[in-house]
Order: C-alpha cells, then sequence, then structure tokens
C-alpha cells in the first residue's frame, strides 16, 4: 500500500530540477511517470536518485494496459519490476483503462465496459500486476468522453470490487471525477458521495481544457492548466470526509515556472491542514 506522506507532493519534471534543489521546502514527495525510466542511465536516473534521497517517491504507470484483453506485457512488467527494486517507491498507481492491442500502444488512456467480465480481467490483471511487482498497487479512475451501452456496473462500484477483490487500493484522481461526470451530464457531487473513499490512498489534482460543443461543453483532461475552481470545491470536500490524503498536483503540458507549481501545491497543503485540524478535534 501507500506509505506516501499525507502531504502535497508534484509530478516531477527535469526542468524544475535546478529550482527544486534551492528551494528549501518544496513539496512532500515527487511523482515521476514509471515508463520515462526504464532506461538505465543517463542525466534522467542521476536526477531521480537525487531526489530520492531526500524525497518519498510514487511511481506512476501509464503503459501497463490493464484493461487490455489481450494479456499483459510480461517484459514491461519486468522492467518495472527492476525499476521499483532501484528505487524503492512509496507508492505504485496505474489506471483503470487499457492502451494497447496486440502489439501496437496508443498513446492514450482508454475506456472500458464496466461489464462482470471485464471486471473478471481486471481483477485478474491487477493480481498479476501486484505479484510480478511484489507489492500491492493503486488503481486510478479514468477521465472518460464516451459511455459503452454494455456497461451493467457503476463505476464507483466497479473500483470497489476490484479493489475489494485484490487488495490494491484506489487512487482518486479528483479532476477525472469532474471531467467525467461533466462530459457524460452527471452530477459530480453525486459521483463523489459514491465513491468508495474509504478506500482511496491517494488523490491527483490536475487541469483540464473545455470545448463547446452544440451538445455542451466537453472537457479535455490534458493536465496543462492550474486546476479549476470547480475541482478544488470536490477536493476539500473528499478530504474532509476523508481526512488528510497524499494529494498530487500534476501539470504536465504548457509547463509553468517552478512558483506557480508550488503554489498549486500550497493551495492543497491549506486544505490537508484544516482537515487535519478538524480530525484532531
Amino acid at each position: 500500500m501507500s506509505r506516501l506522506p499525507a502531504t502535497p507532493g508534484v509530478g516531477f519534471k527535469p526542468q524544475h530540477f535546478a529550482a527544486i534543489r534551492q528551494d528549501a521546502r518544496p513539496v512532500g514527495f515527487f511523482e515521476v511517470h514509471a515508463e520515462n525510466y526504464l532506461g538505465a542511465g543517463g542525466l534522467p536516473h542521476a536526477q531521480l536518485t537525487a531526489l530520492r534521497a531526500d524525497f518519498p517517491l510514487s511511481l506512476h504507470g501509464v503503459g501497463l494496459s490493464i484493461g487490455s484483453p489481450h494479456g499483459l506485457d510480461r517484459d514491461h512488467l519486468a522492467r518495472l519490476r527492476a525499476l521499483c527494486d532501484r528505487y524503492q517507491p512509496d507508492s505504485f498507481s496505474e489506471h483503470l483503462a487499457w492502451s494497447s492491442h496486440g502489439a501496437e500502444y496508443l498513446n492514450d488512456l482508454l475506456p472500458l465496459p464496466y461489464t462482470p467480465q471485464t471486471l473478471a480481467l481486471i481483477i485478474d490483471h491487477v493480481d498479476q500486476v501486484q505479484t510480478a511487482l511484489a507489492r500491492p498497487i493503486l488503481l486510478e479512475n479514468p477521465a472518460t468522453y464516451l459511455l459503452f451501452q454494455q456497461s451493467e456496473i457503476p463505476e464507483t462500484q466497479f473500483l470497489q470490487a476490484i479493489a475489494q477483490a485484490t487488495g490494491c487500493g484506489l487512487l482518486l484522481d479528483v479532476n477525472n471525477l469532474y471531467v467525467s461526470a461533466v462530459n457524460h451530464r452527471r452530477d459530480p457531487w453525486a459521483w463523489l458521495d459514491a465513491f468508495p473513499l474509504d478506500l482511496v490512498q491517494e488523490i491527483h489534482l490536475g487541469g483540464h481544457a473545455t470545448e463547446d460543443l452544440p451538445s455542451g461543453p466537453l472537457l479535455i483532461d490534458d493536465h496543462g492548466s492550474a486546476v479549476a475552481d470547480p475541482v478544488w470545491a470536490l477536493y476539500a470536500e473528499a478530504i474532509a470526509r476523508h481526512g488528510p490524503l497524499p494529494t498530487l498536483v500534476e501539470w504536465d503540458n504548457d509547463l509553468p515556472d517552478w512558483p506557480i507549481l508550488a503554489a498549486e501545491a500550497a493551495r492543497a497543503d491549506a486544505i490537508l491542514r484544516h482537515a487535519g485540524l478538524a480530525h484532531a478535534v
């Protein structure tokens, strides 16, 4: 399970390395996309090794394709195991999605139909991943742009069933929840009400883009801007209910200077501290 501190963290980007090293109190932890560090050495590993010496680390997978009906890539799993053995991360997470078809890999995280058959497949794959990595993982709720007519199980119940069957934890991406709810014309607060917060061990926050279509707004989870106010409100409510949790601010595109990203983390920190005081009373 996650051993990350219940503090704000950010996704590490090499462009920020020098500023981070000069910041006396940057953040509580860093997260990197695991697939960016599957090489043997070089500057990426030199920087990550330096950060790992001083900070807790989260590895976030984006290429396992846990929802693929063609099975998991054993070689990829072996490389991820070697990376985990090398850095001993405090958390490893992946997405409830698929991104491969046979030997072809797609640069996207694609949705799944929520059916009993898919549920059995995901449970089997999560078990395989946890066995291969010799550690429990966290599974993240997706941002989705379409629904399947075949889906029989609400997403929140689907995630809960996976966690209960495999012993994995859940990673609640609040921006993904909001994006999905708006895209499917559903109430994000009701979606949060249904989410199994007792199984959540980490939270992600990120920005999204909006496209105005004749049918209404379409939100795109692009991690290219500051966290939106409605997402902050949902996050504050989730933390108020659960108590403080490790909280990652993701900003992967149109990167700002380090102080802007650090300010986003500071906003999360204020919410975490308020919730910590409330739960201590």
